[in-house]
């Protein structure tokens, strides 16, 4: 297993409500530490890492729901359309609706069909599908 060079790890409350969340959106656990409370995921090369809050918690303030505010995480998939029936289906919290979103890079636009979901805990979840460049 290789790790990224970046891998947010975000502290829950309840370990097995996360978990359901993200397995029914396709996560995979690569590997768990039971008497932690602890999770790998990976989805399509992202990859997550949930902890449930305990007193051995790296914390810098305050944790209440919603945790992760002013921050979304973005992750690319193959397939937005069936996530997003997904999140539908179960009744997930669609923050934003899914959408098409052009994005001024340099000298063009780059091309996302997108949309925002909150996970138990209140993090934003943004799954993207790239839909190519084009000039500006």
């Amino acid at each position: 297993m290789q790790l990224n060079c970046l891998v947010p790890e975000l502290y829950v409350k309840d370990i097995n409500r996360s978990l359901a969340f993200y397995n029914r959106l396709d996560f995979k656990i690569l590997y768990q530490r039971e008497s932690e409370k602890f999770a790998f995921l990976e989805h399509n090369g992202s990859q997550l890492m949930l902890e449930e809050l305990s007193k051995h918690s790296w914390l810098t303030g305050l944790t209440e729901i919603p945790f992760g505010r002013g921050i979304n995480f973005q992750i690319r998939v193959n397939d937005i359309n069936q996530l997003y029936e997904i999140s539908l289906q179960n009744n997930f919290q669609i923050y934003k609706s899914i959408h098409e979103k052009w994005y001024h890079v340099k000298d063009y636009l780059h091309g996302q069909k997108q949309f925002l979901v909150q996970d138990p805990d209140g993090y934003l979840i943004r799954f993207f599908q790239a839909l190519g460049n084009k000039s500006t």
